[in-house]
């Protein structure tokens, strides 16, 4: 069961980001705009991010095993569709049908992982899928490059079939019998309608920043959709879970860190190949510095939450991510690539040290009955980070200027965002101050 909360993790990760670089191609090969091809991805990602929270109050009342199994084989199947895709409107159907799977996918990592291991040993086991994923996110672009260079577009789509079909047969064989599956109801479909909406609103109005600032007033829709849905019967329980399980600031930190993460690779990829004419190969061997120390430092920070406890291990390591990211803001032309590398490498240490460790402190906290939920909260702040990442890296680069003062902005924002996950972690689980 930890194998398969790993795989899907990497795979529902890196599906969001190995596209990215083929939408060129996919818009050449369909005759259609750069503007067009971009919903392949979003087609994708807002589903996912819309989906996570109805998903998780959906799977907390079915079972799991039939859950697994069924999302394996949805979000296989659109992976076929994707790539067999005759049109550009097919192909974006297909994109949000995994979508709408990987939001399953995603919720289910950390309750398959919880489940299959005494406490003692949950730590150690949440790192796998809290370290596969973000190392699906990065290694997605150069994984993509290489597809794409050697056997075209449509094979980006089906380099996950066989991992699914490995999830799928472990699944089959090792996750406990029993439930039944049920349709969504009409209220969790309006609910992902307005969650879907709101991240839409926020995702358009800092994207088009670039152009004008003026295009933020599209994100103005958000706060009345998600007041509309926090009022709704979806809205209330999820509320009930942070406040009753009080991750509320645990959540905030992962967004925070996440959309940090997501921001200081974007705008290192960026500013390496634009301003510093490095080759993409010198860029992407730089940036694999993150991935390769996160993957190390994450089985180490779930061994060390196990033995000296999750939140001071959470603590250190996003502190650690958070010194990485505020060595990289100075970050000027006369830096070489190591420069920039072991700062990355630094950060990506840290990062690995403190995933695992903050989602057991989320999953601990929740009841049996609520550890869908409580998952789908994590992994929607995660998600949402990533999500969000690249379109504040492109607001923060238009609004602080040309040049390298942008630049500097955006990391100076991803540093600051750690740092606040750094206060978050470390007050959490404390008691509050008795006033006089």
């Amino acid at each position: 069961m930890v194998a398969v909360a790993g795989m899907l993790s990497f795979v529902a990760m890196l599906d969001m980001n190995i596209v990215n670089i083929a939408l060129a191609d996919v818009a050449d090969g369909f005759h259609i705009s750069a503007q067009t091809a971009q919903w392949a991805v979003l087609g994708y990602q807002l589903p996912l991010v819309a989906l996570l929270l109805p998903a998780g109050r959906w799977l907390d009342a079915v079972g799991t095993r039939p859950a697994v199994l069924t999302a394996v084989a949805g979000f296989a199947l659109g992976s076929v569709a994707a790539a067999a895709a005759p049109w550009a409107g097919a192909l974006i159907a297909a994109r949000v049908v995994q979508g709408a799977f990987g939001a399953v996918l995603f919720v289910l990592m950390p309750v398959l992982a919880m489940r299959s291991v005494r406490p003692q040993l949950r730590a150690r086991v949440m790192s796998v899928p809290a370290t596969l994923g973000p190392l699906g996110a990065v290694t997605g672009p150069a994984l993509g490059g290489l597809l794409l260079d050697h056997f075209g577009w449509r094979a980006i789509f089906l380099v996950k079939l066989p991992v699914c079909l490995a999830a799928w047969l472990l699944a089959r064989r090792h996750v406990p019998a029993g439930g039944v599956l049920r349709a969504p109801g009409r209220a969790e479909l309006a609910d992902a309608g307005l969650i879907g909406g709101s991240v839409a609103a926020v995702l358009l109005g800092l994207t088009l920043s670039a152009d004008s600032v003026a295009w933020l007033l599209l994100a103005a829709p958000a706060l009345p959709l998600v007041l509309w849905w926090l009022r709704r019967g979806g809205g209330r329980p999820v509320l009930a879970v942070l406040r009753e399980n009080r991750t509320a600031g645990l959540n905030t930190a992962v967004l925070a860190v996440a959309a940090a993460f997501a921001v200081v690779h974007y705008l290192l990829a960026l500013h390496l190949q634009r301003d510093e004419a490095e080759s993409a190969t010198a860029t992407g061997l730089t940036i694999l510095c993150f991935p390769l120390a996160m993957g190390i430092g994450g089985p180490l920070g779930g061994r060390l939450a196990d033995r000296f406890g999750a939140r001071s291990t959470a603590t250190a390591g996003v502190a650690l991510t958070a010194f990485g990211f505020l060595l990289l803001v100075p970050l000027g032309d006369s830096w070489s690539l190591p420069d920039v590398a072991w700062r990355l490498a630094l950060a990506g240490a840290g990062m690995g040290l403190y995933g695992g460790p903050t989602q057991t402190l989320v999953m601990s906290a929740a009841t049996p009955a609520t550890t869908a939920t409580a998952s789908s909260t994590v992994q929607l702040a995660r998600s949402l980070g990533f999500t969000l990442g690249p379109a504040l890296a492109t607001a923060s680069w238009s609004l602080g200027g040309p040049g390298a003062a942008g630049l500097h902005t955006g990391i100076g924002l991803a540093a600051a965002g750690a740092c606040l996950a750094v206060v978050l972690l470390a007050s959490h689980g404390r008691p509050a101050a008795r006033t006089a």
